[in-house]
This record gives C-alpha cells, structure tokens and sequence, in this order.
C-alpha cells in the first residue's frame, strides 16, 4: 500500500473541529490556543462566554456545583460588564503577613527538596532531556530518538495546536513517535480565542487550520496528507501500512471509522435522539465485531489491533476519536465503552495494547479534559440524565477530587487506570510539583486571573480567556497556598519531621491571617479561593501533567480550600 493509496483511502473526517483549551501556564508564560471554527460556531461566540468567577466545577465547602454548560447565556451579561471585584488595591502589608505564614523559604527550597526526593536520573533531569528531545513529552521543541542523532537531522516540523487536544493532531504526533521519525514541534494557537501568527498564515497556512507538516521543506497541509507523506518519505522507518493482503481489508475498516466517527457525533450533539443511540450502537457493535474478528483469527492478522499484532494507519485514524467517544458518551450520555469488557472485551483489548507503547501513553488524555474541550468544539452537546453520576465524578464531585483518593487511581471504574504511569503515587506528586516549582511565576499569574477581569472579545470555551486580566493584589497570597500545596505532595508519605497538620497550620494561619485584616473583607472569598479553583479548573492532561499527577494536584488544591474555608 503505498502513499497515493494512502492519500485515496484515508477519506478525511466528517466535520471540523475547534479545539479550545485555556492558556498553558505550566508549559510557557504566554502560550493560547485555539482551532478553526464553523461559522455558526463563531455566531455563538458571544453566548457562550461564561465568567471564570461561576465556573466552580466540584463542591467546596457545601456550596452547589456550577455547570458552565448550563449557565453559558445566563452568564452571559455579567461576562461582558465584569470590570474585576471587590478584592480592593494590593496590600503590601498584609502580603508579607502571608509570606511570614510559609513553612517554605521559597521555591528555590522546594524545587531543591523536590530534587532531593526524585529516584532516577531521568526524573532529576527531565528539563533538560526534555530541551535535548531525548525524553518523550508535551513539553517538547524537538525530539530526537537514537543517540546518534542531532538536532541537524531534523527533516520534520510539525505544526500543531499547544492544548495537546486536536485529533487530527495526535493521529500525526501518534505516527510520529511511532515510527521514531525526529520532528521539530512549532505549537500555533488556535482561532476561536487567538490570533495565529501573522507568519503561519502568510508563509505556511493561509486558511489557518492544523496540524501541518514541512517535510524536506515541503509543506503539508492535512493530516491524512502528511500521515502518507510520512510513509513515503521516511521508508527505513517503522511503516504503517498493512501487508499487501490486507489492503481491501484495510480500505473497509477506514470506512467504517468514518461511519463511527459520524456516529458518535451525531448522537452526542442531539438529546433525547432515540435514532441516533440506535445508528451509534449498531456501529460501534460493528467495530467491536472488527476487532473481535481479528482477535480471535487463527492466521496472521491474529492480535489485539485493526490488522493483527502490530500498529497500522488504521489504528492511527481510530484512536483519536475512540478515545475522545468513550470519555464524552460517558460523561453526556452514561454510555460506557471503556472498561465495559461484557459488551466490549476486543475495544477494551485494544485500548489496553494501545497503552502499552510509549507514543499512545505521550498523547493520551484525561476523560474531565475531553468532556470540556468537546462541547465549544462542538457547538454544544446533548446531557442524558443517565450521565449526570459520571458527570458528577469526573468533574470532581462526590469527593472524587479529595483526599484520600482511591489507591488504584480509577475513581470507582469512571476513568480507566493509567497503569503504564506507574503505581508510585510519590512519583505522581512529584511531577505535580516539578509542574509547579519550574514554572512558578507564570501559574501564580495565571491563577490569579480567578478574581481579576474578563478578556474581551470573550470566546467560545467556558474555560478559556487569553485575554483575562490577573488581579495582582492576590497573587501573593496564591503563591503561598502553593507553595503549602507543593510541600504537601512532597512531604505526605516522606520521612520529612514537617508533618500534614503543620501544613494544615500554616494554612490556617494564612486563613486567620486574612479574616483578621479589616481591609481584606473580600480577599479569601472573592480572590484568594475563586484563583485557587481556576487553577485547578484548567489542569490539563496531557498538557501539564500526566492524570495520575493532574489528580493528585487537583485534590490537594481541593484540601487547601477545605481548610482555608473553615470557620
């Protein structure tokens, strides 16, 4: 199967996708994106705002739960008028009250202990093999796989979205690393809330859509485009093709991705469409029987994937939006595939092959970042009444997002084990806080936007606004909560003598500290607490952190606000 009937077979993808992510304070400091959008996903636009102030998605201290999905047009008046809060002017006094609250002495400490605590090399030195392309990981600029390899050998530059979130954008990031094909990452932002820069529309991509590839110095401008290009230019590589036999087999199953893929869309953008569950049934039942065929199969195509024991183009074209089905049906609909082994052992089967290659484990994301990226891609989609328990855990409520978690890390069977990270939950914190003490300044700033002023024009993701303004006056006091925080993740299965309840005494001195400054009214319940949750609201996965991490950051954000809500 060579390239041209690579191009001929993969027949492009139903409709267009708007990724929309919030900025990406763990990776850079300025960093957005955003993707094309349909054109009455832009008349939408102004409606679907929402102010981050409502935007609480898990319960903290008795208070109702907020859907943004539900609130978009309600919130909308308030999203263009908010001119910021009543937190008041920057306190310098009351700021080095709360500096003198740290256990900390400062993120070069915890950045040192955290280096202290790490168990490997590769762990120690992950910034700088991450700078050198020779670890795999969001992060990446370049990326490099033999020893032997330089940044001169670099022939690829792929262009895609910052979030980590676009399908297209991990079928080629996925076939990428599969075939071990040295690349150069250029990340763009996304339309639908950023500009893109003036020299990608004019030189690379005037319609400005992504991914696009230069290979050799010719451009690419689809990903079907460059997933042939790939093969065709890089024959010594890891090839994705099925055997000559398979061809025609391969052809159908192609097909019946497309089929899925508008299956699956249909139904979860309508509500109450007894017709489309049906078409979307049938398909995916048909995909099950695909894969169960296969897998079963006394030749040569027996195993796990679409054509047998190894990876094909056929599987690079399914994972994206399987996965992205499995998190958003469950979430929108109560429909469970992933971890349903009755109905679907051969899908579950492949999910859990998938898992075993690193270049799926790099470019795999979390069910809670799926179900709000999709809808503003969407256009919206249609909530079930038999998915609000799930709704409910994924956003973190019913105490899915505090401590204790569950110890084997799937949430009672809702998000699937990420058994390849590792059972180490020490590990997990630690990348919590490697996040967080390398990038510091740019998280406490970005945080800081949860009480300061909407950006204008507002944009279509509920959890996005790159043109927020951060309040400055609670910034001081963010920075101390995490620093508390990062000692937590650090410190709460070491043999360090600072013990949790000293952490929870710092916290409740900061707490104290602040109900007693008569100039601060407002500071914990209009800066301090509403900063906390908009960081915690916009961890992604695999953007900032992988999800065993994202979930230990996310509850231990959670037991901060518990305890600074005390009365």
């Amino acid at each position: 199967m060579n390239g041209s009937i690579i191009r001929k077979s993969l027949l492009g993808t139903i409709i267009p996708f708007v990724i929309i992510t919030s900025s990406n304070c763990f990776v850079t400091q300025q960093t957005h994106t955003s993707s094309s959008s349909s054109s009455s996903a832009k008349k939408a636009a102004a409606a679907i705002a929402a102010p981050r102030s409502r935007l609480s998605m898990a319960n903290d201290g008795g208070r109702k739960s907020t859907n943004p999905f539900s609130s978009m047009l309600g919130d909308l008046a308030s999203s263009v008028l908010k001119g910021g809060n009543s937190v008041g002017p920057k306190n310098d006094n009351l700021d080095a009250k709360l500096l003198s609250k740290s256990p900390a002495d400062g993120w070069d400490k915890i950045r040192l202990e955290w280096e202290q605590s790490c168990t490997t090399d590769e762990e120690r030195n992950f910034r700088s093999l991450v700078e050198q392309g020779r670890i795999a990981s969001p992060l990446n600029q370049i990326r490099l796989f033999d020893s032997s390899q330089t940044p001169d050998d670099i022939r690829v530059t792929f262009y895609r979205d910052s979030a980590s979130w676009c399908p297209y954008c991990q079928k080629v990031w996925f076939a990428l690393e599969e075939k071990q094909i040295p690349y150069r990452v250029e990340k763009i932002n996304m339309s639908c809330y950023g500009d893109k820069p003036r020299d990608f529309l004019t030189r690379i991509q005037p319609n400005g859509q992504i991914p696009v590839a230069v290979i050799d110095g010719r451009l690419y401008g689809q990903s079907n485009d460059i997933l042939a290009a790939l093969e065709q230019e890089f024959p010594n590589h890891t090839s994705l093709q099925p055997s000559a036999e398979n061809v025609s087999r391969a052809r159908s199953l192609l097909q019946l991705e497309q089929a899925l893929a508008g299956a699956w869309l249909g139904w979860l953008r309508s509500k109450g469409n007894k017709g489309a569950k049906r078409n979307f049934e049938q398909t995916i039942a048909a995909v099950e029987q695909a894969l169960s065929d296969n897998d079963n199969s006394n030749n040569n195509n027996k195993g796990p994937f679409f054509m047998g024991p190894r990876v094909t183009i056929v599987d690079v074209q399914f994972l994206s939006f399987l996965e992205r089905a499995c998190a958003s049906l469950l979430y929108f609909k109560g429909y469970q595939i992933r971890g349903n082994q009755k109905t679907f052992p051969a899908i579950n089967r492949w999910f859990d092959a998938l898992e075993e290659r690193p270049s799926y484990q790099l470019t795999k994301s979390d069910y809670y970042t799926h179900a709000w990226d999709l809808p503003p891609q969407l256009g919206g989609c249609g909530e079930e009444p038999e998915g609000e328990p799930y709704r409910r855990k994924i956003n973190g409520e019913d105490a899915s997002w505090h401590l204790p978690l569950d110890k084997d890390g799937d949430d009672d069977d809702v998000e699937p084990e990420w058994k390849f990270c590792g059972s180490s939950e020490e590990e997990h914190k630690r990348e919590a806080v490697e996040r967080l003490s390398y990038n510091h300044q740019a998280i406490v700033a970005f945080a800081a936007r949860g009480a300061g002023s909407n950006g204008m024009p507002p944009v279509l993701a509920p959890l996005a606004d790159p043109n927020a303004i951060s309040n400055e006056a609670v910034m001081v006091g963010v920075d101390v909560v995490l620093q508390i925080v990062a000692l937590a993740l650090l410190r709460s299965s070491s043999s360090s003598t600072t013990t949790d309840e000293e952490l929870e005494t710092s916290l409740a001195n900061v707490r104290d500290e602040i109900n007693d400054s008569s100039s601060s009214s407002s500071y914990m319940t209009e800066g301090l607490l509403p900063s906390l949750r908009y960081l915690r609201d916009r961890i992604g996965v695999p953007r900032d952190m992988r999800y065993p991490a994202a979930r230990q950051l996310r509850a231990h954000l959670n037991w901060a606000m518990d305890i600074l809500q005390q009365k």
